[in-house]
């Protein structure tokens, strides 16, 4: 494939700006204007009419259009448009799949230590360069306040790059601790056999980011297909990416339908990984598709997910109220609710109920809503109007349920933005639908159980979901943090001590949970490196053997 071939392969839309560039960089004449298809020369007027000038060729504009044009808005305020991109057809996906295989040619040798500075080099730009740019595009289009995009979009983007980079080299350092004389045996990295498809979420840039960029790191090429709703800000990261070195192809950028992007994907023999970010039931979908074509693939692929949850805060009688009325407002309601580890349930217990409900609803009072540009603002908008009216249907529910109560909150008003106050039900019903069923938005179920039920309820919570991703139990009692410990071992794969159930650093606490939340490879740590891999075990003997036997043989 020539450089033009590869940098069509590589990018959805290809610009005259871009075009520019690459002749550019080719050494190739810049055309200008509009140029004549034909030249009559001087050799056309002699006698051997054979021979003639090679025709001159247009260098028009080029664009390589999508099959759709989608808008990404504003969910503080629907009114304007973030960006428009152009959605990739099923032809398009099959150039990205064909081209990302051409880059991986060069890619998948190039030394770890080249492909890490290429990484290393885009954290610096993210962190400095970019910082605020990348901000911007995640506060207007996903909806997030100045600190959760400067937690999300600059820090945790910047962690996964260099935490990354940490991580690769003490795997690839991971190698046979012993040698028998005269031979050698060490331990190589391969990347996977084709491509990795990377699903990315709307609600953290730096999700999307990593999905894409973990892989690559350990030479693999990548198709990364970024939530509609997070385009801008997802793209950013990607041109960073190219600035930062990242040859054309590698990471191949496909917005689309997700269900035929999929399909092109899954029809794929190279298909070799899913990364995954997102629901349950889209997983769970994908996961089916990939067994049904198992037949057609070279290599069993790798299935890499985290999914959704319903996470819980679990309240004993000897906790710090003032905590757990804090924690758990920022828990539930930061980002909207819009984060796959936020509490969406919590158990109180009777002796506490009266001072946490009043606790809580009057700091919640004072909790502001509205549009992000305005820093005063704690809560933004939700990010679109599927999300809006699923949001809205659960308090709809609640409110003509004989067994829950919404004691603070539930109002939705999408006239300008997409908002949906911070809401609190109480149910007397332990297999309440809230309580019960992931949300995804600014809801939290509180259920009230007797203060000697305290083992019961443990039971209660182990059970009554399919989802296993973060958790919480507030207690000074020692006994009581134990117990639950060791009781709740498989539901949650990040437990936190008298602390909210999200907020999980890189390097500090690796994310991950399993059950219905995902394979548990754990973002933010080694462990995921280590799935988009083949490793090859080498042996070397250097000296001869003399004889084909045994000693203890009998000759």
């Amino acid at each position: 494939m020539n450089m033009l071939q590869a940098f069509r392969s590589s990018r959805v839309c290809l610009s005259y700006k871009q075009a520019s560039s690459l002749f550019q960089h080719s050494k190739a004449p810049l055309p200008t204007g509009k140029l004549s298809t034909h030249r009559v020369s001087q050799f056309a007027m002699t006698k051997n009419p054979d021979i003639t000038n090679e025709p001159m060729r247009d260098y028009l504009p080029k664009k390589v259009q999508g099959q759709t044009v989608e808008k990404q808005l504003n969910p503080s305020k629907i009114s304007d448009t973030i960006c428009t991109f152009e959605m990739a057809s099923d032809s398009q996906i099959q150039q990205a799949i064909q081209g990302s295989l051409e880059a991986r040619k060069t890619w998948s040798e190039m030394p770890i230590y080249d492909r890490q500075a290429v990484f290393l080099k885009a954290a610096d730009l993210i962190a400095n360069k970019y910082r605020y740019l990348i901000m911007a595009s995640t506060m207007l289009g996903q909806g997030k306040n100045i600190w959760q995009a400067e937690i999300d979009a600059a820090a945790e983007s910047v962690d996964f790059l260099r935490f990354n980079v940490k991580y690769s080299t003490e795997l690839y350092s991971t190698q046979p601790p012993e040698n028998s004389p005269g031979s050698w045996n060490h331990m190589e990295y391969r990347p996977l056999e084709g491509f990795v498809y990377a699903v990315s979420p709307f609600n953290f840039t730096a999700i999307g980011l990593n999905l894409s960029a973990a892989p690559a790191l350990m030479g693999n090429v990548v198709l990364w297909k970024p939530s509609n709703s997070a385009v801008l800000s997802n793209y950013l990261m990607y041109k960073i990416l190219e600035e930062a070195g990242l040859p054309p192809g590698v990471i191949q950028f496909v917005p689309g339908d997700a269900v035929s992007v999929s399909k092109k994907v899954f029809e794929s023999p190279d298909f070799a990984a899913l990364h995954f970010t997102g629901s349950t039931h889209v997983f769970k979908s994908l996961w089916k598709t990939i067994g049904n074509n198992i037949d057609i693939y070279k290599s069993y692929p790798r299935i890499v997910g985290e999914t959704g949850g319903k996470n819980f805060h679990l309240i004993h009688n000897s906790a710090n109220i003032d905590n757990v009325v804090n924690q758990t407002i920022r828990g539930a309601f930061e980002y909207q609710g819009q984060k796959c580890s936020a509490c969406s349930r919590v158990y109180v217990p009777s002796s506490l109920w009266p001072e946490f409900k009043s606790k809580i609803t009057e700091k919640l009072q004072s909790v502001k809503l509205g549009n992000i540009s305005n820093p005063e603002n704690f809560l933004g908008p939700v990010i679109n109007d599927t999300a809006f009216n699923r949001i809205k249907s659960y308090i709809e529910y609640a409110e003509n349920a004989e067994d829950c109560t919404i004691i603070s909150g539930g109002k939705c008003d999408s006239s300008v933005g997409y908002y949906i106050e911070p809401t609190i039900i109480q149910t007397t019903n332990i297999k309440s639908k809230p309580l019960i069923e992931e949300i995804f938005g600014p809801v939290l179920t509180a259920y009230v159980y007797p203060d000697n039920e305290f083992e019961k309820i443990i039971s209660i919570i182990d059970s009554s979901t399919s989802y296993g991703l973060t958790g919480a139990v507030f207690a000074q009692d020692r006994e009581a943090v134990i117990y639950a410990s060791n009781k709740l071992v498989n539901a949650a794969g990040n437990f936190y001590i008298n602390d909210k159930s999200t907020g999980a650093v890189v390097g500090q606490q690796p994310f991950g949970g399993s059950r219905s939340s995902g394979t548990n490879d754990k973002a933010g740590s080694a462990s995921i490196l280590s799935r988009f891999v083949s490793p090859r075990s080498v042996k070397e003997t250097f000296l001869p053997i003399s004889d084909y036997t045994y000693p203890s043989n009998l000759l």
